[in-house]
């Protein structure tokens, strides 16, 4: 597994000499070892390492990685430049974007441009086995994460929180801090995308309520390769 460093290791600092981190540590590294695992060992924590703490501006909650091969690296919704099928539910966000803001619909689904702006793409679970959808599911994951929304939760500035679908959602009840923006809709999944995410504008939303608060919006063109 990955480490992490700076300002993330120290806020986490608590969750690791927990019992229940010891046992998804090592349940997770025995994963590793004897199944083919997603993401790849060292992205495990890409979403942190390219999202600082004290630069997240929005966070976008994902559940489980794709787990499909050359898909998950690390960050919510995104694949790598090299995946050139987009995933059904990125093309969604894609579409709602475009109708939202007037961005074109990029070739690729590579999204490491947002989590360098301050978008934190996050995995509820951050794991999964080879073509086994929530096979990590109950295993720690979700408590560890936990951990990271209260954490930002807390923090002392404005932050937008976009929650997609029930699972999202429920963390809702853990975002009691005023100075949030909390939007919630139905997950871009085509089961569920015209129920009430097209049409949601949480990107204008989102740009409209950072610049506010006198941050710089975030810019969501996702460029072609």
């Amino acid at each position: 597994m990955s480490e992490l460093s700076g300002e993330w290791k120290k806020v986490l600092e608590p969750e690791f000499k927990k019992p229940y981190y010891k046992d998804l540590y090592n349940f997770v590294r025995q994963e590793y070892a004897t199944h083919i695992i997603y993401p790849p060992a060292d992205k495990l924590f890409e979403a942190l390492h390219l999202t600082p703490l004290s630069e997240i501006k929005v966070v976008i909650l994902g559940q489980d990685p794709y787990h499909g091969e050359n898909q998950a690296h690390g960050l919510s919704f995104s694949v790598p430049p090299s995946q050139r099928r987009i995933p059904p539910s990125l093309v969604n966000i894609y579409k709602e974007l475009a109708d939202d803001i007037g961005t074109y619909i990029p070739n690729n689904g590579n999204l490491v441009k947002w989590s360098k702006q301050g978008v934190l793409m996050l995995n509820t679970i951050l794991t999964v086995r080879a073509h086994s959808p929530f096979s990590h599911q109950g295993k720690g994951w979700e408590q560890f994460t936990d951990a990271i929304i209260k954490i930002i939760n807390a923090t002392d500035r404005p932050i937008v929180f976009m929650l997609w679908g029930s699972a999202a959602i429920a963390k809702k009840k853990m975002l009691d801090n005023p100075k949030h923006l909390i939007l919630t809709t139905v997950h871009p999944s085509p089961l569920s995308a015209y129920k009430g995410f097209f049409g949601c504008k949480h990107f204008s939303k989102a740009n409209e309520f950072l610049s506010k608060n006198n941050i710089v919006p975030i810019d969501w063109q996702i460029e072609n390769i």
